[in-house]
């Protein structure tokens, strides 16, 4: 037993720190631990050494868990018992550090969902009529608002991404060399290309899905406007928007495919030169 005692007291004597290297003769006033199941010159820490490292590893989480990095044994951590006041305060800042997060995204489909709400309303009275439409809103069963309301931007946002001027382009590209009224009103389109040029997916980039969203959300002032100017004839504000919307969408329809036809077969014939040789001195 002696003997034992010897051989212990002798492997605590030459203790030394796997985090600062240090020993007993270094400083014997340190208070050293031993955390895991470690043997050897990793069994033994400083005790400030080990907070230092465990506040590295729970970066200000004081709840997570720390293992040893090399047997992986979780440490024993064990904090001073709080008083009811402190605990009641612990255990309110833990619930809302766990409920926040919910709040906010709840909070954020809230608003979504108002402002919805909102610009339905807006678009109503934009498109029925300021007076008609608070009349046929007054009228209208809440739920319906509730609910209607709100779909109103999303199927503006729907019918905008329906690209119905793809389906134009194909059937031009494949029908335009039979068709030879269009190569009267635009020489040169029904002739064959080199190659086929690869071209981009509509929503490859951000700033197409922005065009998208506030194309659908402005769709509505374009119509009003575009039917005042060209249907004014027309007393319903219901049918001349409608019509202004049809107008619109035809003209910057025509418009587009005739812009991406362009180029498409500027694409097409595109050609790379050879590289200019330089005179030798």
């Amino acid at each position: 037993m002696a003997e034992q005692g010897a051989v212990v007291m002798q492997q605590n004597l030459d203790r030394s720190c796997w985090v600062c290297f240090a020993t007993d003769e270094d400083d014997r006033t340190a208070e050293w631990v031993r955390p895991c199941n470690c043997r050897g010159s990793t069994k033994w820490v400083h005790q400030s050494c080990l907070q230092r490292w465990v506040d590295e590893k729970q970066r200000g989480n004081s709840t997570a868990r720390v293992a040893c990095p090399q047997c992986n044994a979780e440490y024993l951590i064990v904090f001073p018992k709080l008083g009811p006041v402190v605990y009641v305060l612990d255990l309110a800042d833990r619930l809302i550090s766990k409920a926040g997060p919910f709040a906010a995204a709840g909070i954020m489909v809230g608003s979504i969902y108002w402002t919805a709400v909102t610009y339905g309303a807006v678009t109503v009275m934009q498109v029925v009529g300021h007076k008609e439409g608070l009349d046929v809103m007054e009228r209208a069963d809440p739920l319906f608002l509730l609910i209607g309301l709100p779909t109103i931007p999303v199927m503006l946002i729907l019918g905008k991404m329906i690209r119905w001027e793809d389906y134009v382009l194909r059937l031009w590209r494949k029908y335009s060399n039979k068709l030879q009224i269009l190569n009267s009103i635009f020489p040169g389109i029904g002739c064959p290309v080199p190659r086929i040029p690869a071209e981009a997916s509509p929503l490859a980039d951000h700033v197409s899905a922005t065009r998208i969203l506030c194309g659908a959300l402005v769709f509505p002032t374009i119509a009003t406007i575009v039917g005042k100017l060209m249907f004014s004839s027309v007393n319903s504000n219901l049918q001349r928007t409608i019509l202004g919307g049809i107008a619109f969408v035809a003209i910057k329809g025509a418009f587009k495919v005739y812009f991406k036809q362009q180029q498409y077969l500027r694409q097409a014939h595109r050609k790379i030169l050879n590289f200019p040789e330089q005179e030798e001195a």
